[in-house]
Protein backbone atom coordinates (compact mmCIF):
# COMPACT_ATOMS: atom_id res chain seq x y z
CA UNK A 1 0.00 0.00 0.00
CA UNK A 2 1.86 2.98 -1.26
CA UNK A 3 0.49 6.31 -0.11
CA UNK A 4 1.38 9.40 -2.65
CA UNK A 5 0.89 12.63 -1.31
CA UNK A 6 1.70 14.20 -4.59
CA UNK A 7 2.13 18.33 -4.38
CA UNK A 8 0.86 18.35 -0.79
CA UNK A 9 2.21 18.41 2.76
CA UNK A 10 5.51 20.72 3.74
CA UNK A 11 8.23 18.97 6.20
CA UNK A 12 6.79 20.15 9.62
CA UNK A 13 3.22 19.04 8.37
CA UNK A 14 4.59 15.68 6.71
CA UNK A 15 6.17 14.52 9.86
CA UNK A 16 3.04 15.25 11.73
CA UNK A 17 0.70 13.11 9.50
CA UNK A 18 3.77 10.56 9.95
CA UNK A 19 3.52 10.44 14.00
CA UNK A 20 -0.24 10.20 13.72
CA UNK A 21 0.19 7.27 11.05
CA UNK A 22 2.71 5.14 12.52
CA UNK A 23 0.59 3.37 15.45
CA UNK A 24 -2.39 3.25 13.32
CA UNK A 25 -0.31 0.82 10.96
CA UNK A 26 1.66 -0.92 13.25
CA UNK A 27 -0.67 -4.21 13.13
CA UNK A 28 -0.30 -3.86 9.50
CA UNK A 29 3.26 -3.83 8.24
CA UNK A 30 3.59 -7.67 9.45
CA UNK A 31 1.08 -8.85 6.29
CA UNK A 32 1.06 -5.86 4.63
CA UNK A 33 4.11 -3.58 2.67
CA UNK A 34 3.38 0.06 3.69
CA UNK A 35 5.34 3.00 1.69
CA UNK A 36 4.32 6.78 2.01
CA UNK A 37 5.53 8.90 -1.00
CA UNK A 38 5.92 12.34 -0.22
CA UNK A 39 7.49 15.86 -2.56
CA UNK A 40 10.82 15.99 -2.49
CA UNK A 41 11.13 18.46 -0.25
CA UNK A 42 9.88 16.70 2.32
CA UNK A 43 11.71 13.37 1.93
CA UNK A 44 14.22 13.89 4.15
CA UNK A 45 12.06 15.11 7.29
CA UNK A 46 9.80 11.69 6.10
CA UNK A 47 12.71 9.84 6.54
CA UNK A 48 13.65 11.05 10.02
CA UNK A 49 9.93 10.77 11.36
CA UNK A 50 9.90 6.90 9.91
CA UNK A 51 13.27 5.88 11.85
CA UNK A 52 12.53 2.24 13.74
CA UNK A 53 9.38 1.85 11.79
CA UNK A 54 8.67 -0.80 9.30
CA UNK A 55 6.94 1.48 6.59
CA UNK A 56 8.78 2.39 3.30
CA UNK A 57 9.84 5.61 2.01
CA UNK A 58 9.07 6.49 -2.07
CA UNK A 59 9.70 9.36 -4.29
CA UNK A 60 7.10 10.82 -7.03
CA UNK A 61 9.98 10.32 -9.98
CA UNK A 62 13.28 10.32 -10.55
CA UNK A 63 15.70 10.59 -13.64
CA UNK A 64 17.58 8.24 -15.78
CA UNK A 65 20.73 9.92 -15.25
CA UNK A 66 23.11 9.54 -12.71
CA UNK A 67 23.91 13.37 -12.61
CA UNK A 68 24.31 16.37 -14.96
CA UNK A 69 22.51 19.35 -16.32
CA UNK A 70 19.02 18.67 -15.92
CA UNK A 71 17.68 21.13 -13.80
CA UNK A 72 14.89 20.69 -11.89
CA UNK A 73 15.33 16.40 -12.11
CA UNK A 74 16.82 14.30 -9.24
CA UNK A 75 19.04 11.49 -10.15
CA UNK A 76 18.21 7.63 -8.66
CA UNK A 77 21.11 7.80 -6.32
CA UNK A 78 19.88 11.05 -4.80
CA UNK A 79 16.74 9.35 -3.69
CA UNK A 80 19.08 6.27 -2.00
CA UNK A 81 21.14 8.56 -0.13
CA UNK A 82 18.41 10.21 1.44
CA UNK A 83 16.86 7.12 2.86
CA UNK A 84 13.87 5.79 -0.20
CA UNK A 85 13.86 2.40 -1.22
CA UNK A 86 11.01 2.82 -3.68
CA UNK A 87 10.13 5.21 -6.47
CA UNK A 88 7.19 6.54 -8.30
CA UNK A 89 7.11 6.47 -12.19
CA UNK A 90 4.55 6.99 -15.15
CA UNK A 91 1.99 8.70 -13.24
CA UNK A 92 -0.69 10.07 -15.13
CA UNK A 93 -0.11 13.61 -14.00
CA UNK A 94 3.36 13.46 -15.02
CA UNK A 95 1.70 12.17 -18.24
CA UNK A 96 -0.84 14.82 -18.69
CA UNK A 97 0.97 17.38 -17.16
CA UNK A 98 4.76 16.86 -18.08
CA UNK A 99 4.77 15.07 -21.10
CA UNK A 100 6.02 12.01 -20.10
CA UNK A 101 6.33 9.22 -22.40
CA UNK A 102 6.77 5.27 -22.32
CA UNK A 103 10.10 5.84 -23.69
CA UNK A 104 11.12 7.84 -20.58
CA UNK A 105 9.26 5.90 -18.31
CA UNK A 106 11.14 2.94 -19.64
CA UNK A 107 14.81 4.81 -18.97
CA UNK A 108 13.70 6.01 -15.54
CA UNK A 109 12.36 2.24 -14.77
CA UNK A 110 15.83 0.30 -15.84
CA UNK A 111 17.96 3.58 -14.19
CA UNK A 112 15.70 3.08 -10.28
CA UNK A 113 16.73 -0.37 -10.76
CA UNK A 114 20.54 -0.06 -11.53
CA UNK A 115 20.52 2.30 -8.56
CA UNK A 116 18.74 -0.50 -6.22
CA UNK A 117 15.06 1.47 -5.93
CA UNK A 118 12.27 -0.43 -6.62
CA UNK A 119 10.06 1.15 -8.79
CA UNK A 120 6.30 1.48 -9.18
CA UNK A 121 5.29 1.81 -12.80
CA UNK A 122 2.17 3.71 -13.51
CA UNK A 123 -0.26 2.70 -16.52
CA UNK A 124 -4.21 3.37 -17.48
CA UNK A 125 -6.29 4.58 -19.93
CA UNK A 126 -8.35 7.90 -19.65
CA UNK A 127 -12.25 8.67 -20.08
CA UNK A 128 -12.00 8.71 -23.82
CA UNK A 129 -10.05 5.46 -24.25
CA UNK A 130 -12.26 3.61 -22.37
CA UNK A 131 -15.33 4.71 -24.06
CA UNK A 132 -13.63 3.92 -27.65
CA UNK A 133 -12.88 0.71 -26.35
CA UNK A 134 -9.63 0.82 -26.19
CA UNK A 135 -8.67 -0.18 -22.68
CA UNK A 136 -6.45 -3.49 -23.34
CA UNK A 137 -4.24 -1.48 -26.54
CA UNK A 138 -3.52 1.37 -24.28
CA UNK A 139 -2.94 -0.51 -21.21
CA UNK A 140 -0.82 -3.23 -22.66
CA UNK A 141 0.67 -1.07 -24.97
CA UNK A 142 2.12 0.99 -21.86
CA UNK A 143 3.40 -1.84 -19.74
CA UNK A 144 5.17 -3.32 -22.98
CA UNK A 145 6.90 -0.13 -23.57
CA UNK A 146 7.60 0.61 -19.90
CA UNK A 147 8.77 -2.43 -19.05
CA UNK A 148 10.70 -3.27 -22.91
CA UNK A 149 14.37 -4.80 -22.09
CA UNK A 150 14.11 -6.23 -18.36
CA UNK A 151 14.52 -9.58 -17.35
CA UNK A 152 12.57 -11.49 -15.55
CA UNK A 153 14.63 -11.35 -12.76
CA UNK A 154 14.51 -7.19 -12.86
CA UNK A 155 10.84 -7.86 -12.19
CA UNK A 156 10.95 -9.37 -9.06
CA UNK A 157 11.70 -5.57 -8.34
CA UNK A 158 9.01 -3.80 -10.19
CA UNK A 159 5.54 -3.17 -9.08
CA UNK A 160 2.93 -2.46 -11.84
CA UNK A 161 -0.28 0.48 -10.63
CA UNK A 162 -3.07 0.36 -12.85
CA UNK A 163 -4.67 3.97 -12.39
CA UNK A 164 -8.14 4.40 -14.76
CA UNK A 165 -7.08 8.04 -15.39
CA UNK A 166 -10.86 8.74 -15.32
CA UNK A 167 -10.86 7.57 -11.40
CA UNK A 168 -8.07 9.43 -10.07
CA UNK A 169 -9.41 12.32 -8.19
CA UNK A 170 -12.44 12.20 -9.41
CA UNK A 171 -14.42 10.47 -6.73
CA UNK A 172 -15.27 7.99 -9.80
CA UNK A 173 -13.98 4.33 -9.14
CA UNK A 174 -13.47 1.24 -11.17
CA UNK A 175 -15.79 -1.34 -10.10
CA UNK A 176 -13.99 -4.49 -8.52
CA UNK A 177 -14.77 -6.52 -11.52
CA UNK A 178 -13.53 -3.38 -14.14
CA UNK A 179 -10.29 -3.86 -12.34
CA UNK A 180 -9.59 -7.31 -11.93
CA UNK A 181 -10.65 -7.36 -15.45
CA UNK A 182 -7.86 -5.23 -16.46
CA UNK A 183 -5.60 -6.54 -13.53
CA UNK A 184 -5.93 -10.15 -15.51
CA UNK A 185 -4.77 -8.66 -18.75
CA UNK A 186 -2.00 -7.14 -17.12
CA UNK A 187 -0.87 -10.72 -15.11
CA UNK A 188 -1.42 -12.18 -18.38
CA UNK A 189 0.56 -10.31 -20.37
CA UNK A 190 4.03 -10.38 -18.13
CA UNK A 191 2.67 -14.15 -17.98
CA UNK A 192 3.50 -14.12 -21.71
CA UNK A 193 6.48 -11.71 -21.44
CA UNK A 194 8.43 -12.97 -18.68
CA UNK A 195 6.69 -16.70 -17.87
CA UNK A 196 4.59 -17.34 -15.19
CA UNK A 197 6.81 -17.17 -12.03
CA UNK A 198 7.57 -13.68 -12.79
CA UNK A 199 4.30 -12.61 -13.68
CA UNK A 200 2.61 -14.27 -10.42
CA UNK A 201 5.75 -12.40 -8.23
CA UNK A 202 4.55 -9.34 -9.54
CA UNK A 203 2.21 -7.47 -7.43
CA UNK A 204 0.12 -4.89 -9.82
CA UNK A 205 -1.54 -2.08 -7.38
CA UNK A 206 -4.88 -0.57 -8.32
CA UNK A 207 -4.38 3.79 -8.21
CA UNK A 208 -7.83 4.67 -8.73
CA UNK A 209 -9.53 6.15 -5.53
CA UNK A 210 -9.04 2.74 -3.51
CA UNK A 211 -11.10 4.27 -0.18
CA UNK A 212 -11.51 2.56 3.32
CA UNK A 213 -14.93 1.64 2.18
CA UNK A 214 -14.05 -0.15 -0.53
CA UNK A 215 -10.23 -1.06 -0.06
CA UNK A 216 -11.45 -4.74 1.04
CA UNK A 217 -13.77 -5.10 -1.54
CA UNK A 218 -10.82 -4.33 -4.48
CA UNK A 219 -8.28 -6.34 -2.56
CA UNK A 220 -10.21 -9.17 -2.60
CA UNK A 221 -10.21 -9.77 -6.39
CA UNK A 222 -7.36 -12.38 -7.68
CA UNK A 223 -4.90 -10.22 -9.54
CA UNK A 224 -5.27 -6.72 -7.00
CA UNK A 225 -2.11 -6.80 -4.71
CA UNK A 226 -2.63 -3.54 -3.58
CA UNK A 227 -3.12 0.24 -3.40
CA UNK A 228 -1.72 3.42 -4.97
CA UNK A 229 -3.01 6.18 -2.87
CA UNK A 230 -3.79 9.42 -3.64
CA UNK A 231 -6.13 11.99 -1.48
CA UNK A 232 -6.63 9.30 1.09
CA UNK A 233 -2.89 8.88 2.13
CA UNK A 234 -3.17 12.59 3.27
CA UNK A 235 -5.39 11.67 5.72
CA UNK A 236 -3.96 9.19 8.64
CA UNK A 237 -7.37 7.83 9.71
CA UNK A 238 -8.25 6.89 6.03
CA UNK A 239 -4.72 5.24 4.97
CA UNK A 240 -4.56 3.15 8.09
CA UNK A 241 -8.03 1.73 7.72
CA UNK A 242 -7.07 0.94 3.96
CA UNK A 243 -3.19 -0.72 5.45
CA UNK A 244 -5.32 -2.68 7.56
CA UNK A 245 -8.30 -4.06 5.36
CA UNK A 246 -5.12 -5.03 2.86
CA UNK A 247 -4.14 -6.56 5.78
CA UNK A 248 -7.01 -8.55 7.12
CA UNK A 249 -7.85 -9.63 3.25
CA UNK A 250 -4.02 -11.12 3.11
CA UNK A 251 -4.16 -12.74 6.67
Amino acid sequence: MAGNWKMNLAPDAGAALLAQLLPLVADATGAVDVVVCPPYTSLSAAAAALQGSDVGLGAQNCHWEDSGAFTGEVAPGMLLTIGCQWVILGHSERRLFFGETDEGVNRRTKAALAAGLRPIVCIGETLEERDAERVKDVVLGQLDRGLQGLSSEQLASVSVAYEPVWAIGTGRTATPEQAQEVHGLIRGRLRQSFGDAAADGVRIQYGGSMKPDNAAELMRQIDIDGGLIGGASLKAADFAAIANAARDVAG
